[in-house]
Parts: structure tokens; C-alpha cells; sequence
């Protein structure tokens, strides 16, 4: 080519237009979303006014909380089935320590959170060294808990005037303080669940997608042995993703504590399934098809609106965990349906 030869300037690459099937499969989570809040706002006015919104974000704050730690696991490529348990155990033992100990919040509210990091950690050492499935060494964690938490009160509830083994009433109340977590609102409008929910939402948004130990929790899912062959300490990431999942489920246990006021032994019953329902409607969320927090939070809101429209409609309880599956298995058909065929 000569001096004198002009040059044409390039072409912009074209740009690809997103088809009508990827914005369906990006969008069918927000879109049946969308639909179930039109519908339950005809049917029942009501269900649009803003206290009933906030009251379902503080009913589905403890899943979406829990669900998040269930979230990390997906993340490396393991589950946690034992989160409801400890959320349970943390209820029950928060209550314990305050009723019969007579701690107060201040050290009840650390005595718990270590509980759960205690829990994640015997988890890690049961996977991590001696290598039991992840299914089943949470699972025989949860059986654990499950039975441990009723040991000390006889199978009873714990409530203020507990009377002990050896016959004594407790001494002890709850504190007002602990209380206020569970009951208070910020600024008297957004509840310090909801508050919760969504600075852990932010913070482990921010830990998992723009960090580097989030893009080693990734790549260990992904491919765990490229990820140890460019030098990570997969154990170490492991260890970390079980002990946040163990804290952040004794987090919705303290949130339950200080809501019913009291050590309920069923506190914990429906925490598992909803939370893992939640993480796992996550990975349909804008089409990612992974495991990630605020899909997560989409998740517990996308139940929670579901099941307060049902409440609100007056349908039958025992119709309403059917109506959940149908629903939910619609969303995820059709994320991944027209995913498979596109």
C-alpha cells in the first residue's frame, strides 16, 4: 500500500440484538414475578398497599439470609442441607443463654453467631479431611443438631419460668435488646430484618462477583481440580464457604429468636426447603444459570409474594405448598426450556 493510499475508517461491529426467546429466558423469573403481583393486586386490593410489601420482605428476610450462605456452597460446587438446623439450634440456644444463663444481647448474639461458625467448621473438616460427601456429612450434621437442641429442656420449648431438670424455675428473661432485633424498624419504616437481609445481599454480592476469593469460590465449582492446579488452596475455600453459610444461618436463627421471643423447638421446620427453593430459583434469575446472592434474594421475594397473594386470597393451606411447586417449576421450565432449545 503506498503513503498516499487513504485508509477507510473500520465498521462498527454490528450489534446483536437480544431475540424475543433470550429476553423470555433472561426475564421469565421477573416476568411470572410481575404477573403474581397484577393478579393478587385485582383480586385483593390490599395486597399492593405498602405495609403488606414490607411485611412480606420481613417474612422472607431469615430465607433470604439463610439461602445466601446456601448459595456460597452451590458456589464451590457443594451443598449445605444443614442450615436449618442450626438456624434452629441458634434459636434454642440464643433463648437458653438468656433464660437460663441470663446473659444479654451482647454476648448471646456473639455466643451465636460462633455456634453456626463452629457448625461450618466441622462441616469443612468432615469434607475437607475426611473427604464425606457434602450431602451427607450436612445431612448428618443436621440430624445432629436436630436432636441436640432438644437435649437440654427435655424436648420443651424454652420461655421465660422454664422449669429445669432438676425442678427449678429459670430465672432469666430475654433481653429487650435482643428483642428490638427482631422487632424494630429503621427510621420506623423498613424493618432491621429487611436491613439485614440487604446488607448481607450487598455485602456478599460484592465478595462473590467482584473479589478475588468470589472468583476462586466460582472457579472451584467450575472445575475444582484446574482451580487447585493453578495453585489455590481449595480446602481453605472450602472451609470459608461452610463457615459463612453456618454464621449466616445462625444470623436467621437470632432474626427468628427475636421475633417469637422465645426458644420454640418447630422454629426451624420450613427454613431448609424455602431457603434452598430461594438459592436455586437464583440460578434462573436474568438467565445466569449459576449460583448467585441477588438471585438469590429474588428467589425468597418471588415465594414470599406467593404465598401472602395465597394467604390474602384465602386459598387452602394445604393447596398452597402445590400452587409453590406448580409455580416454581414453571419458572424454571421455561428459563431452561428455552435455554435447551435456543
Amino acid at each position: 500500500m503506498s503513503e498516499n493510499a487513504v485508509e477507510l475508517p473500520s465498521k462498527p461491529a454490528p450489534q446483536v440484538r437480544p431475540t424475543v426467546r433470550e429476553i423470555v429466558r433472561r426475564g421469565a423469573v421477573f416476568f411470572l414475578l410481575i404477573g403474581m403481583v397484577v393478579v393478587f393486586s385485582i383480586a385483593q386490593p390490599a395486597f399492593i398497599n405498602p405495609s403488606n410489601l414490607m411485611s412480606i420482605l420481613q417474612s422472607v428476610s431469615v430465607v433470604a439470609i439463610i439461602g445466601a450462605g446456601v448459595t456460597i456452597t452451590l458456589a464451590i460446587g457443594g451443598f449445605d442441607l444443614s442450615v436449618g438446623a442450626v438456624a434452629a439450634s441458634t434459636v434454642m440456644a440464643a433463648c437458653y443463654a438468656m433464660i437460663v444463663l441470663g446473659l444479654n444481647v451482647y454476648e448471646t448474639v456473639p455466643l451465636a453467631l460462633a455456634l453456626g461458625g463452629l457448625v461450618g467448621l466441622v462441616n469443612a473438616l468432615l469434607i475437607v479431611r475426611l473427604k464425606v460427601p457434602d450431602l451427607l456429612a450436612t445431612l448428618s450434621t443436621m440430624f445432629l443438631l436436630t436432636g441436640l437442641q432438644l437435649i437440654p429442656t427435655a424436648g420443651r420449648s424454652i420461655s421465660v419460668g422454664l422449669i429445669l431438670a432438676d425442678g427449678t424455675t429459670a430465672t432469666g428473661k430475654i433481653d429487650p435488646q435482643f428483642l428490638s432485633i427482631g422487632r424494630s424498624s429503621l427510621f420506623g419504616v423498613v424493618p432491621l430484618p429487611v436491613v439485614f437481609m440487604a446488607l448481607t445481599a450487598l455485602a456478599l454480592h460484592v465478595l462473590t462477583e467482584h473479589t478475588r476469593l468470589g472468583r476462586l469460590f466460582y472457579a472451584t465449582g467450575g472445575n475444582e481440580t484446574a482451580t487447585r492446579l493453578a495453585g489455590a488452596n481449595i480446602a481453605r475455600l472450602k472451609t470459608y464457604a461452610y463457615v459463612l453459610s453456618g454464621m449466616l444461618a445462625s444470623l436467621g436463627g437470632i432474626i427468628v429468636a427475636a421475633r417469637v421471643g422465645r426458644g420454640d423447638v418447630s422454629s426451624g421446620a420450613s427454613l431448609l426447603m424455602d431457603s434452598v427453593a430461594a438459592s436455586l430459583i437464583g440460578l434462573a434469575v436474568l438467565g445466569l444459570r449459576r449460583p448467585n446472592v441477588l438471585g438469590t434474594i429474588v428467589g425468597a421475594v418471588f415465594v414470599g409474594i406467593l404465598l401472602n397473594g395465597l394467604t390474602m386470597l384465602n386459598a387452602p393451606y394445604y393447596t398452597q405448598d402445590f400452587i409453590k411447586g406448580a409455580v416454581l417449576v414453571g419458572a424454571l421450565a421455561l428459563t431452561y426450556g428455552i435455554a435447551r432449545r435456543s
